[in-house]
C-alpha cells in the first residue's frame, strides 16, 4: 500500500474581528407602515478571497466596507425573494483572516426581514459601519 502524503497548507490567522449586535434599523423619526414581520431572522455567511496574484490584494477599510454592503445587499434580496422589503433588525460580524500574502474576509450578517407598505426610508450602508475605520 502506497501512502501519500497532504500538503500542508498554513492555517488561516485571524487578524481581526469586528462586529455589531443586533440594533433596530430604523427608529426616531422615520414610521414605517409595517403590514408583516418575519417570525424568524434570516442569516447569510460571505466570504471574500483577497488575492495578490489576481489583482485584486487587500487594500484595508475600503475592502472591508465594500464587503459589509455586498453582505448586506445579499441579505435583503434574499428578503424580497420571501416576500419582504426591510430589515428591522440588523447585526453583523467581520473577520479577517490572513495565510501569507493572501487575505480573506467572512461576512455573517443577520437580520429580521419585514414587509413595509408605502414609501421605505432608504439605507445605504449597514449599521455602525464607522467602526470599520476604528
Amino acid at each position: 500500500m502506497i501512502f501519500t502524503f497532504r500538503r500542508k497548507d498554513a492555517p488561516w490567522e485571524v487578524v481581526d474581528n469586528k462586529f455589531v449586535d443586533p440594533v433596530p434599523t430604523y427608529h426616531g423619526s422615520s414610521a414605517l407602515d409595517i403590514a408583516d414581520i418575519s417570525q424568524t431572522d434570516i442569516k447569510g455567511t460571505y466570504i471574500f478571497d483577497l488575492n495578490q496574484k489576481d489583482g485584486r490584494g487587500y487594500r484595508g477599510t475600503h475592502d472591508l466596507l465594500r464587503a459589509v454592503d455586498f453582505s448586506r445587499q445579499q441579505l435583503l434580496s434574499e428578503a424580497e425573494k420571501k416576500g419582504f422589503n426591510v430589515l428591522l433588525i440588523e447585526s453583523w460580524q467581520l473577520t479577517i483572516f490572513r495565510r501569507a500574502k493572501q487575505h480573506r474576509i467572512e461576512v455573517r450578517y443577520n437580520g429580521r426581514p419585514a414587509l413595509c407598505v408605502g414609501t421605505v426610508p432608504s439605507r445605504t450602508h449597514a449599521p455602525h459601519i464607522g467602526i470599520l475605520h476604528a
